[in-house]
């Protein structure tokens, strides 16, 4: 047998593939919901994945209705932190009280770089959730 190096071919040697810290996330970006804060800022609510977005908080917290988010978001941001932005707001049915709390991403990116909107367009919505409870209650969504 006999056995020729690579180099004696003159192959191109290609790298190894990028390790998955360095890649992109996948997630879907398309806009489940969007609505215009008081400051004129246009925040998308994004399909994503389960760890942002619609199919996050829709599943984990219980929250299926698009106006339940656009109802905190058209009120004035309550914490700012760079581009990570708070909204509240309270949903009511007759005499049950839930805060919500509405947590964007009005960037490009995500603050750890593992999600990107793409050139011109910002993350938006992170999570939903209902204020001291793992799950909001059903009659949110009616």
């Amino acid at each position: 047998m006999i056995t020729i190096s690579a180099a004696a071919l003159g192959a191109v040697l290609v790298a190894a593939p990028v390790s998955d810290a360095f890649a992109e996330r996948h997630w879907d970006k398309r806009t489940k919901c969007e609505e215009t804060d008081p400051d004129g800022r246009v925040i998308p609510t994004r399909y994503g994945n389960g760890d942002l977005g619609w199919n996050h908080f829709s599943g984990k917290h219980n929250i299926k209705k698009c106006r339940v988010v656009d109802a905190a978001l058209a009120g004035k941001v309550d914490k700012k932190n760079g581009g990570r932005l708070e909204y509240h707001g309270v949903a009511l049915n007759g005499r049950k009280r839930v805060n919500i709390v509405v947590i964007v991403q009005y960037a490009r990116r995500t603050a750890d770089g593992e999600y990107d909107a793409g050139k011109g367009k910002k993350i938006g919505v992170i999570t939903a959730y209902c204020k001291g409870v793992t799950k909001c209650p059903n009659w949110i969504n009616e």
